[in-house]
């Protein structure tokens, strides 16, 4: 007989309005914070820094802002001369 845990504190949100892979970029890049001795936003026993950072992500304690894409010229270039 098997034994279903509860891996709630190890899921990706499946909210719409979030992009699966910008949960793991910003994830991954408080992570490599943590890594680099940042402190953590929640206690925690746990020592990993990829379960911490996406706890605390999910839960909204990391601000992050999305970059736009350059946006495209108001005129068309000009033809080169040569």
């Amino acid at each position: 007989m098997s034994v279903i845990r509860n891996n709630a504190h190890c899921s990706i949100p499946d909210d719409e309005e979030q992009s699966v892979n910008r949960f793991i970029i910003v994830a991954a890049k408080r992570a490599r914070q943590l890594q680099n001795g940042a402190r953590p936003f929640l206690p925690t026993t746990s020592k990993k820094p990829t379960v911490i950072a996406m706890e605390e992500v999910r839960r909204g304690l990391v601000k992050y802002e999305l970059l736009n894409k350059v946006p495209p010229p108001d005129e068309p270039p000009a033809p080169e001369t040569v």
